[in-house]
């Protein structure tokens, strides 16, 4: 999804002055300390690494390219910035990610590496555009321990973005990390045109003959590092869950379905990442789309457009990568068929599977296209807003289904049906396919009283977003560091929901002490665990989300 872009302009106008100076003075000071710990920092090695006074607290550790020392904190240990893979600058741009180059003495990893390639947006953090493609980092959070400790499940994170944006620090799990007794993984990987471009020529150097896969390709870079090197940081490589939410679960549910991922974890949870039934670019799309990119970046010959390409600077790649649609392409080793279709015919990874959505995911889209702008929508012009969305049928069909009477405000009917067509509806069918092949546990989160998440707080609206989109992450970890204002009912929902995922991760199976068992859609199909606070009816099975999300309508229809 492209939420960081959508509301990007909105935010400039509508952020209180003094919120708005007072992040933009956070995010210099920041930017500063990122840009300063940055730099590869390397000292010579220590006699006493072989298990003297430097190694006893766990943070001095060998990986299979070097050691790195990262810190002790609070909630645990923490190793920033190590590099998985050479980075995809020069001749390796647009090439399959490659193993780290080894380094001599100590690298400290005490701070994030370099965001790859993308645009400023609204997120905290994010007003500064990156053009840097020395990016293909991870970071590493592990509860306190001895290092020849390796039997700690793992969690390897995939962030959010729309696949144009964002990076492994969005959020830091150390809490969930202690809380749940698990080694955690937050991943860096190519975005946008870098990540995803088809065409154009790569096609000849593709391995498998289908380009545009990079940035996932990244990710199973990271998977194999974690094999190689998780047991040295206290994790058991045979216990690893991958998770993301959003793109990072688009890419999750992708990896689902590549078998060039099967053997590099055991299980999988996808938050809200189901949206357009997890569908990848057909090659001849993609290749058009890459032509098309060639041509706006000024290379349309396509005898050369590729070396036109590499001889470009990031900030012109990014440049005309807007408009675009970036993601995976379907065809060859890494994805044979889409993934609707591996998951129906029993053919993806045969691991368990959490995965939901949030009761209000639309309201953060509404929100952006008409009252964040200024013009909130209005009855009259209702109607209108659903024929130009959908068509004249399906506009009328959902002008039916979906009744100004039934809601807050015009806006809040729209958002309803974004939500539902894109995720709701998607996600449910998606327990169903998933269910061909292996356990599956669907969820819902519905804290409709939730505060904004950290990219909303300081807008100057008293529009309720309710359940929406992203708002699940802050109950889970620090979004993008920060501490979120929960009140006393939503830290306890988010201390069972921390106990559900660390279970999953944990055994497999989402548990949590005084809650209900979550349904496995094989023999509960339908069922959902519908995650409230305790005034709200309390976390409960639910037997109506697909009625009360409208998919009766929507699973008629193609996701979007």
């Amino acid at each position: 999804m492209r939420k960081r872009f959508m509301m990007q302009r909105f935010v400039r106008t509508t952020r209180r002055g003094r919120g708005a100076r007072g992040r933009i003075r956070r995010a210099a000071s920041l930017a500063v300390a990122l840009a300063a710990g940055a730099a590869v920092s390397l000292v010579p090695l220590p006699a006493q690494a072989s298990g003297g006074p430097a190694a006893t607290d766990g943070t001095l550790v060998r990986t299979t390219a070097g050691w790195v020392r990262g810190e002790s904190t609070a909630e645990g240990r923490q190793f920033l910035g190590i590099p998985y893979a050479q980075q995809p600058v020069g001749a390796l741009r647009w090439k399959e990610p490659r193993p780290a180059k080894a380094w001599d003495g100590v690298r400290r990893a005490t701070a994030f590496g370099n965001r790859c390639v993308q645009s400023a947006s609204w997120d905290p953090g994010y007003e500064n555009p990156s053009h840097t493609e020395d990016c293909l980092d991870l970071n590493v959070y592990a509860p306190k321990g001895h290092r020849s400790d390796r039997d700690r499940p793992v969690m390897v994170w995939l962030h959010g973005g729309g696949l144009t944006a964002g990076a492994g620090e969005d959020v830091v799990p150390d809490t969930f990390a202690r809380r749940t007794g698990a080694v955690v993984v937050t991943v860096n990987y190519r975005l946008g045109a870098m990540g995803f471009l088809a065409g154009a020529g790569l096609d000849d150097e593709a391995s498998d003959g289908v380009s545009g896969n990079y940035g996932l390709l990244d990710q199973q870079a990271a998977l194999r590092w974690v094999r190689a090197n998780i047991g040295r940081f206290g994790g058991d490589p045979h216990r690893v869950t991958i998770a993301g939410e959003s793109a990072g679960g688009r890419s999750v549910c992708t990896q689902l379905a590549s078998p060039t991922a099967r053997g590099l974890y055991r299980a999988g949870i996808v938050e809200s990442g189901a949206y357009g039934d997890c569908a990848a670019r057909e090659r001849e799309r993609a290749a058009r789309d890459g032509a098309a990119f060639a041509k706006k970046a000024g290379c349309p010959d396509t005898g050369t457009a590729l070396a036109c390409l590499r001889g470009k600077s990031a900030k012109d790649i990014l440049a005309a990568q807007a408009g675009f649609d970036w993601g995976p392409v379907v065809g060859g080793a890494f994805l044979p068929v889409q993934p609707e279709e591996a998951y129906e015919k029993g053919t993806a990874a045969r691991v368990p599977v959490l995965n939901g959505a949030n009761s209000d995911e639309g309201t953060l889209f509404a929100f952006a296209q008409f009252d964040g702008q200024g013009r909130p929508l209005t009855a009259e012009q209702y109607p209108g807003a659903l024929t130009a969305a959908y068509g004249p049928e399906l506009g009328g069909r959902v002008l039916k289904t979906y009744p100004l009477t039934e809601y807050a405000s015009p806006t809040h009917a729209y958002a309803a049906a974004v939500g539902d067509r894109m995720f709701a509806c998607t996600a449910l069918r998606m327990n169903t396919a998933l269910a061909n092949r292996g356990p599956v546990y669907a969820y819902e989160f519905a804290d409709r009283t939730s505060p904004p998440f950290a990219s909303l707080r300081d807008l100057d609206t008293d529009f309720d977003f309710g359940a929406t989109h992203v708002n699940e992450v802050q109950y889970l970890f620090k979004h993008f560091g920060l501490a979120s204002p929960l009140d006393a009912e939503q830290r306890a929902l988010a201390r069972r929901m921390v106990q559900y995922w660390g279970s999953f991760i944990r055994t497999g199976v989402p548990r949590a002490d005084g809650g209900p068992a979550a349904p496995d859609q094989r023999t509960r199909p339908g069922q959902v665990l519908s995650l409230r606070t305790a005034s709200a009816g309390g976390t409960t099975i639910s037997t109506t989300v697909h009625a009360e999300h409208r998919c009766g309508l929507w699973d008629t229809v193609p996701a979007q």
